[in-house]
């Protein structure tokens, strides 16, 4: 998933602006902390396809840092980049809520192995490049790109996002708080206007069937 915006938490500059710099070559966006509450205003005021948190940093640790977050219903994909090895320190990381664990030191292959996984799963929970959401209509994860009859339909980042809150809740009512909250970032303006553009041009590609509103709570998708 290019494009995809990253926060990464490691407190060792050379080996951060190593990551970084890799990463951005692959086409990922990354915002780099050093510090575990810096990294928490950091996680609240963006939105983020996935962290990468080293544990032993100044501030709060990673651990907590991300136990927090979860206790917030934040539910973003996590790795944790650590040298704590025991089965102590792994059992913690995964209670804290991460989704995986990689031992420092790492290929930095393996780590972006391990993020294209997360990011395929936490689109569909599903580890395929392209999934099916309709009879005639699939989604490449890796391109943002519909494929309908065939034919491949291009979405903006903020439609693919919204697409992926509908499948990660389809069948459910998402609240209007909710797609706000994971479509735009604290520093950016939330608009109901721009919101029901985004809802209009995927009923046009998915049919309107496919989004349906719910009158002051919210829309629900629905593939069948």
């Amino acid at each position: 998933m290019k494009n995809a915006k990253l926060l990464l938490l490691e407190d060792d500059i050379n080996l951060s602006d190593t990551i970084c710099e890799f990463l951005e070559e692959q086409g990922y966006i990354v915002d780099a902390l050093y510090d575990g509450d810096e990294a928490m205003d950091k996680a609240y005021e963006n939105k983020y396809e996935l962290f990468l948190l080293d544990v032993n940093v100044p501030g709060m640790s990673g651990f907590e840092l991300l136990k927090s977050l979860r206790q917030n219903d934040d539910k973003t994909p996590a790795i944790f980049l650590t040298s704590l090895n025991s089965v102590e320190d792994l059992s913690l990381g995964y209670e804290s809520g991460c989704d995986d664990y990689i031992r420092k030191p790492f290929a930095l292959k393996e780590l972006l192995l391990r993020i294209e996984t997360l990011l395929k799963r936490g689109f569909f929970h599903e580890n395929k490049d392209i999934i099916t959401i309709m009879p005639n209509t699939q989604y490449d994860v890796t391109s943002n790109e519909l494929i309908i009859d065939g034919k491949i339909q291009r979405l903006q980042n903020k439609e693919a996002m919204l697409l992926k809150l509908f499948m990660q809740r389809r069948g459910e009512i998402v609240s209007h708080d909710v797609i706000f909250k994971e479509l735009w970032s604290y520093e950016e303006n939330a608009s109901d206007d721009a919101l029901r553009t985004y809802i209009k041009n995927l009923r046009k590609l998915l049919g309107k069937e496919a989004i349906i509103s719910v009158k002051k709570l919210g829309y629900k998708f629905s593939s069948e």
